[in-house]
């Protein structure tokens, strides 16, 4: 048994001292590889994070190319819309100057081009008062033409309030009016902006056929939080083809806007759009109070 062990020991020796060096290479096969592969590890993370700076300053480089392009832009369009406002109000304020027809098409390039930021209701019931004393035989022509572009005018601003906000439209049967002059109430509607749901209620008191006008009682009704009391605020104003809802809109709690749009009338009936907006959709001229602003930050924070 001792020649056996002995015989066992000298074979794992000999296989000890064989695959110590292949262990060695091995390990140093191994480690080389190990340091191959980092290298080009490192060498592909460098190259890519050379790409992305190179990416980073072209965008940063763009991005400056287009801020300057716009502001130039931006800046030339100011300079033309100002020079473009003075030449166009310079006819209303010299009103001998013009003919009828120059004070048409001068309205009409003010109302499309800034109908956003002014308030045009005054030149349009100027040139509408103008019009009834004005003897040309196009003056049916000019008539039409005064209330188209105010319907399209009221038309857009419409448009982009009701994307921000919500709406409804009730019809004035001018017969079932008559029956009741004191007041004629029509359906209740419900508008809901951010989440505040509000309640409103159009009384029609007059009906002007003539000038195409309709003097209302609006009443809008807000319910305060869960303590079950209503907030009511109610106006009375005649609305027409010339009042436009960025302008011409009622001031509500929440920084919120609402307004009544006359969106058509004819013989026996009319049509009238109640539409409800956040303040931030009004024209440029309306600003909000200091104390939403406060409490907006505040929400924000």
């Amino acid at each position: 048994m001792g020649k056996e062990e002995k015989k066992e020991k000298d074979k794992w020796d000999k296989v000890d001292i064989i695959l110590k060096p292949v262990g060695g290479l091995l390990t140093a096969i191994a480690v080389s590889s190990l340091g191959l592969l980092g290298t080009d590890y490192l060498k592909k993370k460098e190259k890519s994070d050379m790409i992305s700076r190179e990416r980073m300053q072209t965008m940063e480089s763009n991005m400056r190319l287009y801020s300057e392009l716009m502001s130039k832009r931006e800046e030339a369009e100011s300079a033309l819309r100002k020079d473009m406002f003075n030449s166009i109000i310079g006819s209303f304020l010299r009103p001998e100057s013009a003919l009828f027809e120059e004070k048409v098409l001068n309205l009409e390039l003010l109302a499309y081009n800034f109908h956003e930021s002014l308030n045009l209701k005054p030149l349009f019931g100027y040139l509408k008062k103008k019009l009834t004393v004005y003897e040309g035989k196009d003056k049916d022509e000019y008539a039409w033409r005064l209330n188209k572009v105010a319907r399209e005018i009221a038309k857009k601003q419409m448009l982009a309030l009701e994307n921000a906000g919500d709406e409804f439209s009730r019809t004035v049967v001018f017969d079932r009016f008559h029956q009741n002059p004191e007041g004629f109430p029509l359906p209740d509607g419900t508008i809901t902006i951010e989440g505040i749901e509000r309640d409103f209620r159009i009384v029609v008191l007059e009906v002007d056929a003539g000038a195409k006008e309709i003097k209302v009682r609006f009443e809008v009704r807000t319910p305060k939080g869960s303590s079950g009391e209503i907030e009511v605020n109610v106006t009375e104003f005649w609305i027409g083809y010339f009042d436009f809802p960025m302008i011409d809109n009622i001031h509500l709690s929440h920084d919120q806007r609402c307004a009544l749009v006359l969106t058509n009338f004819e013989e026996s009936s009319a049509n009238i759009t109640a539409v409800g907006f956040p303040g931030s959709y009004a024209s440029l001229k309306e600003k909000s109070h200091y104390q939403e602003i406060i409490q907006n930050l505040l929400k924000i924070k």
